[in-house]
């Protein structure tokens, strides 16, 4: 017997087209979160057609008209409280540090560049990088310099200098060396990424602002909103779950049973 939701079936075909959108440890797993998505729909839209629903809320470019009606559905039936100015201050106050400008940091480097995959040109930069450092050791002042001379990086004209980053501006495993380091401290060892092999220096670190309320509020309601949405979607589906007859195969399985199941996405 195949799956089926208050006698409607979900076509195999359906939850096989599915199953690419649900990543998961192996196959059982991705089709039974496919199932489940599938499962949910239904109900949703089956509930649409019993409250009359046939107007479907506008949305993205490119959405169904089932997504429309599942939407107006949704529109309809959830009821949300407000995230007035009262409870987003509430929160605000709880979380201040997530409300702060990001760390900039401001640094330099040295490029001998080099190709991932071009083991004799990476072991020669590295070679180039390490001589560089000894010197350094030795003349601190000659980074500009050597920067202009023989980084491969179009930053070399400026003496190496990267500018004002932030996390997630730069080549990651430049991020985990650069924001280590102390200002003024020059990194010991030649650090390599995609692009080749780095000579880097830190020169200053700007620590990130607490941004007042007022600049918060807007994201702070906007975060509450949606979370307050996700909670009573949430709700709304299990009370359709525990009330529909869902057929050839347990619901437990398809992990639709329990207000902690992550229904709805």
């Amino acid at each position: 017997m195949g799956l089926t939701v208050n006698g409607i079936a979900v076509d195999e075909a359906a939850i096989d087209a599915e199953v690419q959108y649900h990543p998961a440890a192996d196959l059982t797993a991705a089709r039974a979160a496919a199932a489940r998505a599938l499962v949910v729909r239904e109900l949703l839209l089956q509930q649409t057609a019993r409250l009359g629903i046939d107007e479907p809320d506008p949305g993205e470019p490119g959405e169904t008209r089932e997504d429309g009606l599942i939407r107006a559905l949704f529109a309809r039936e959830l009821r949300l409280p407000e995230a007035d100015d009262a409870t987003c201050r509430r929160y605000y106050a709880r979380n201040r540090k997530r409300f702060s400008s990001p760390d900039l940091y401001e640094g330099a480097h040295i490029l001998f560049a080099a190709a991932p995959d071009d083991d004799a040109a990476r072991a020669d930069a590295r070679t180039k990088a390490e001589a560089v450092l000894a010197r350094l050791a030795t003349e601190p002042r000659a980074f500009d310099a050597l920067a202009r001379a023989l980084s491969a990086c179009p930053s070399g004209k400026d003496g190496g200098r990267l500018g004002q980053v932030a996390r997630g501006d730069t080549a990651p495993e430049l991020e985990t060396f650069l924001f280590a380091l102390e200002p003024g401290q020059l990194c010991p060892l030649p650090v390599a990424t995609r692009y080749g092999i780095h000579v880097i220096r830190l020169d200053r670190k700007v620590e990130g602002r607490e941004l007042p309320y007022e600049q918060a509020a807007d994201r702070i309601a906007a975060y509450l909103t949606e979370q307050a949405w996700r909670r009573a979607a949430r709700q709304y589906v299990t009370l359709l779950v525990g009330q529909a007859d869902i057929g050839g195969v347990a619901p437990e399985t398809l992990g639709l049973l329990g207000t902690t199941s992550p229904l709805v996405q």
